[in-house]
């Protein structure tokens, strides 16, 4: 990521799926603005160096996720007062609030541990981070955690 403060990486984040055709252009404002909604309740620097900025919005049809990666780290609130290196961001459509817990306790869980955390650090692309996040999900699931 190039954003060094908590806002222009959460603006980048969406810009990317934007980008992607994962969210219109002409949902931006919304979609930030309930990002910026979330964050103001309290922050989603979760610690660990991980942040999940995430918010309910009409812009999604399903569960909309993007990951980012800050090799000089983030200031953004954290409880633990240290910088973030990983963001995941996510979306959910309204009115799906399991889901929106469910997929929070996941990905807090899969970043809580420290060995999936240090091997993304040492990733040296975006396939590789994809193999990393790709098998830990996959390594829960034959532990019959669910996702």
């Amino acid at each position: 990521m190039l954003a060094t403060e908590k806002w222009s990486a959460i603006e980048e984040i969406v810009l990317f799926l934007i980008q992607g055709g994962y969210i219109e252009e002409k949902n931006r404002e919304d979609v930030l603005n309930a990002l910026c909604h979330r964050e103001e309740t309290m922050s989603t620097g979760i610690g660990f160096g991980v942040a999940i900025p995430h918010a309910s919005s009409n812009a999604v049809q399903d569960i909309t996720v993007a990951f980012g990666r800050s090799q000089l780290g983030i200031e953004f609130e954290s409880l633990d007062n240290k910088p973030v290196h990983f963001i995941v961001l996510f979306l959910v459509p309204e009115h799906q609030f399991q889901t929106h817990l469910k997929t929070l306790s996941a990905i807090a869980k899969f970043f809580n541990d420290r060995f999936m955390r240090d091997a993304l650090v040492k990733a040296t692309d975006a396939k590789a981070i994809m193999n990393i996040i790709t098998h830990g999900a996959l390594s829960a699931l034959s532990n019959h955690e669910e996702l």
